[in-house]
């Protein structure tokens, strides 16, 4: 056994296991089973073409080694991202923490009360900050967050007829480039016509629906908009405010001079700059639009019992419900980033976040008092953070100021700006003044007492935030590690038990691909230094960008779309361009087949595209002839097919090339859905099956924590033809020679969580890159043979196998009154989390084991599955008082002096002897998500409400 093989470590099934596992699937080997899967023609010839794999030993001394290549500058370019503290608390408990980063999506509240609970402080948090009503869960970054509210705006401005029409949005001036840039590229495919303009001089008209202000501004003056906003009022436009959070904790929010909706980063709540990310991009707004709001809502409901019980509310606004309809095509949520934030806001509170905001600002003035001192002129009158200062040369300053290891941002060639943030102190001001004084010839200056900086009267806030116990009671690190050590034990994650989500691939995130996330050199870095500065970061990017490339067979790669309904906009948006290259604009229809992911749809129509939907066969797979007849009726105008590979039901079409094929010679591209990429890498890939871009989930199949619903990546690779296209960003250019606009704010996205996939790649190598996409189909077949005998398994593929997941079918228990919901409510008194629930098919659940989980866990898995099926058979029909219909089954029932059930406690409890040794407790009762959605509440309650 090779102690040093990464392979070992990651793939669960070990080889005394295989003989075994594939007898009972009923083939001889496992090259057998690959051979009986996969479609003989879209087997690749030969292996990946990667470096040798490393050991973990080899990789950490590799990663440290790149790590080094990244300068430690002192960074002021602020542009919403700031160096900040992180407290070792919740390093150390959150982001360190499997418990937290293993977690799923909240769908299933019973076993999520403590992400649920984290969140909702998260919300509050921004409520209040804001002076909104409503907030969210958190978005991807800022810049997105600011092209969801100029949509979501757009998509309500119908319930005032007079705006029905209007199509124009207002841009101000000083709003961030990055969010200038998204705003353009989510504007451009809805023909939102875009106005930039000084908000100062500007007038609006009945065409504009809305438009979007800074609060402070890009270059940090702090303006009172009351009048611009009373101007958008008198015309019924609605404003969208871009606000820096901590600074909100000093100025007026807001909410309480007209906003509609306020959005920003919660990154400087202690969250690393990465490189860019990720972060939790927020989003508040009024009530009225709580059906509209992108994203998801952490809202308070009631169990069975009526004791209280928190939820993810309003889920009918997804886009698997809604589809082409839908909204948004927001899926994942930055939830680890949101956990932490809202961690920060806990362990401070209000009297904390104001001390530090006041610290920044008192600098920030003493800096400013410095430099009048200097005589070198200063241009804000009113500022938090930022000051915009006239130099004589700002690539002498610039010169200077690198080499004493400092960054500033530099605006134009007399201007350089300056942001102070959490981590500064008067000894950085008193450099900064000596490198301006070296640049502009003066002598230099010190100063030794800090400035008390006051804010104008009306721009001051003067009302209260945070007021609920939650933000008072955990201000010591002990108080704060048992808080949110008590909120982790009501969460079911990986570091309990196999989540066999299908679609969602919850493999292994290895504790040595997560390490570097803590390091300094990785966290400190701003996006937009100097690239010569980050040359360990553009190493991991050069690298993974390669081996993505290699991987799909595709010819470039973009990193930039920090989730994969980012990435599939993005790819859209990529054959937009290209169409319109060929001057063939007219090109907008995209097929769909009817089993695609939700957000398919949904992205297609926010990239300005027309879906048309083509049906499934009996076996699942996509309707030929229905594909051929609906490509020749749109051949003038096909844009696009998006395909999922293998297929939504997880099986191995083998019509791929005749699809693809079809596509093409009717002058359209193929979009590969890659969320089903780990049934692929090594064995086949997107090129060879004739797709021509696809997006890849380094959160599924690149091993990036879920983190109970983010971060996720989701970068495009594409073929020759599309790589001109792809993104770039305004301050730091990438992309191809002729781009499209940023999909998101950072360069590279959320480049932080991209050291992960590097090293996934990097110490698996080609053989292990191949052999756990083999142990993720044997694995998955495994549970399908096992399961096949109780269930009926609704796809397989030709020679009746699964790909690396299948769907089971529960439809027919309905006759006894059994919901597929209640197989998965029961699922956690035997200690696992539900696979994927009525998804793609209604009553079903998809299963996807993925390639790290071994035998005796499957046979677990398997085992309670089977258990329940016995219990189903025991049930009389229309059976409403049974350990089926009453599950989830909580300590406080079990322990309770009476139990009026009519099966016993231990069966409750303690299906399988399993489970004794290794029980978990959902923390409430079934939820009830109706009373939920009708007395909606996504906030903390205020401190008044526990008085009595």
């Amino acid at each position: 056994m090779r102690t040093d093989s990464f392979v070992l470590r990651h793939v669960g099934p070990r080889e005394n296991e295989i003989d075994d596992m594939v007898k009972t699937i009923g083939v001889t080997s496992v090259d057998e089973l690959i051979d009986k899967t996969i479609p003989a023609d879209i087997r690749l010839a030969n292996n990946l073409n990667l470096p040798k794999a490393m050991s973990e030993y080899e990789y950490m001394f590799h990663i440290q080694e790149l790590a080094t290549k990244n300068k430690m500058f002192k960074n002021y370019i602020g542009l919403g991202y700031h160096p900040t503290i992180l407290p070792g608390v919740i390093q150390r408990n959150v982001l360190e923490n499997p418990g937290w980063y293993t977690a799923y999506t909240p769908y299933q509240a019973e076993i999520a009360q403590g992400r649920l609970e984290a969140l909702l402080n998260y919300q509050t948090m921004v409520s209040e900050l804001t002076g909104m009503e409503l907030a969210n869960a958190s978005l991807l970054d800022e810049g997105t967050a600011a092209g969801e509210a100029m949509l979501m705006l757009l998509n309500t401005r119908s319930r005032d007829k007079k705006k029905a029409n209007a199509l124009k949005f207002f841009v101000s001036d000083e709003v961030l480039p990055q969010t200038i840039d998204v705003l353009k590229t989510r504007a451009n495919p809805l023909e939102i016509e875009l106005v930039f303009g000084d908000h100062t001089t500007f007038e609006f008209t009945e065409e504009f629906y809305g438009g979007i202000i800074q609060y402070p501004a890009k270059n940090g003056q702090i303006y009172n908009y009351t009048s611009f906003v009373k101007k958008a009022t008198n015309v019924d436009a609605k404003i969208v405010v871009a606000a820096d959070l901590l600074s909100l904790s000093l100025l007026t929010p807001p909410g309480e001079w007209g906003a509609d909706v306020v959005i920003g980063t919660t990154q400087r709540f202690g969250i690393p700059m990465g490189y860019g990310g990720p972060h939790a991009g927020y989003f508040a707004t009024k009530e009225t639009y709580k059906r509209n709001i992108p994203g998801r809502i952490i809202g308070v409901t009631q169990d069975k019992d009526g004791n209280r019980a928190l939820r993810m509310a309003l889920q009918t606004r997804e886009q698997h419900i809604k589809r082409e309809k839908a909204t948004s095509n927001i899926c994942t949520a930055q939830v680890l980033l949101a956990v932490m934030a809202g961690m920060y806001g806990v362990f401070h509170g209000p009297k904390g976040l104001t001390y530090i905001a006041n610290k920044i600002q008192n600098l920030t003035a003493t800096l400013n008092k410095g430099l009048a001192t200097l005589n070198i002129k200063q241009q804000n009158s009113v500022f938090f953070d930022t000051l915009l200062v006239e130099v004589s040369s700002a690539s002498k300053v610039k010169e200077v100021a690198e080499k004493n290891c400092v960054n500033f941002y530099y605006p134009s060639s007399k201007t350089i700006s300056i942001s102070i943030n959490e981590t500064s102190s008067i000894e950085d001001i008193n450099q900064i003044l000596e490198i301006l004084a070296e640049a502009e010839g003066k002598q230099s200056i010190s100063i030794n007492t800090i400035e008390e900086n006051s804010l104008p009267r009306n721009l001051e806030r003067t009302s209260k935030f945070m007021i609920n116990e939650v933000f008072e009671d955990y201000h010591s690190e002990t108080e704060l590690m048992r808080y949110i050590k008590k909120l982790e034990r009501k969460d079911l994650s990986l570091n309990h038990s196999m989540i066999s989500l299908g679609s969602c691939t919850m493999k292994l995130n290895a504790a040595t691909e997560m390490l570097p996330l803590s390091w300094p050199n990785w966290g400190v870095m701003h996006p937009f230094v100097p690239i010569e500065q980050a040359q360990g970061y553009q190493e991991v990017i050069k690298g993974l960008e390669i081996a993505l490339n290699e991987i799909t067979g595709f010819y470039a790669t973009s990193l930039q779309p920090n989730s994969g309904a980012s990435g599939e906009y993005a790819g859209l948006l990529v054959i937009k361009a290209y169409h319109e290259s060929r001057g063939e604009n007219h090109r907008n229809i995209c097929i769909i087949p009817a089993s695609a992911h939700g957000t398919n749809p949904a992205s297609a129509v926010m990239a300005g595209m027309k879906v048309v939907v083509t049906k499934s066969t009996e076996k699942g797979n996509i309707d030929l002839d229905d594909l051929r007849e609906k490509a020749n009726l749109h051949k003038n105008n096909l844009a696009a097919l998006m395909v999922t590979y293998p297929s939504t039901h997880g099986v191995f079409e083998s019509t791929i090339k005749e699809i693809t094929d079809i596509i093409h010679e009717r002058g359209g591209q193929v979009y590969m859905d890659g969320a089903n990429m780990n049934a692929q890498v090594g064995l086949t890939n997107p090129a060879t099956i004739g797709a021509d871009v696809c997006h890849l989930n380094l959160h599924k199949t690149f091993a990036i924590p879920h983190g109970g619903g983010g971060p996720g990546v989701g970068p495009i690779c594409v073929v020759k033809h599309l790589a001109p296209f792809l993104p770039s960003n305004p301050i730091i250019p990438t992309g191809g020679k002729t781009p499209i606009t940023a999909i998101s704010s950072a360069p590279w996205g959320s480049a932080l969580v991209l050291l992960i996939s590097y090293s996934y790649i990097k110490m698996l190598g080609t053989g292990g890159l191949k052999e756990a996409t083999i142990k993720a189909i044997l694995n998955a077949n495994y549970i399908k043979a096992r399961l096949e005998k109780q269930y009926d398994i609704l796809y397989t593929g030709e020679n009746g196998f699964a790909a690396h997941e299948m769907i089971v079918d529960f439809r027919k228990f309905k006759e006894k009154g059994i919901e597929v919901t209640d197989v998965a409510k029961r699922l956690m008194d035997y200690g696992y989390h539900a696979p994927t629930v009525s998804f793609p098919v209604a009553g079903t659940l998809m299963i996807e084991p993925t390639e790290s989980e071994n035998k005796a866990e499957l046979d677990r898995f398997c085992d309670a599955l089977i258990s329940i099926k016995s219990e189903i058979d025991a049930m009389e029909s229309g059976d409403t008082n049974s350990a089926l219909k009453n599950s989830p089954h909580t300590q406080e029932m079990l322990t309770a002096d009476e139990w009026n059930y009519p099966y016993t406690r231990q069966q409750a409890a303690f299906p399988l002897p399993y489970v004794k040794e290794n029980k978990f407790w959902p923390s409430v009762r079934r939820v009830d998500d109706a009373y939920g959605d009708r007395n909606l509440i996504c906030s903390c309650n205020p401190i008044e409400d526990y008085m009595d």
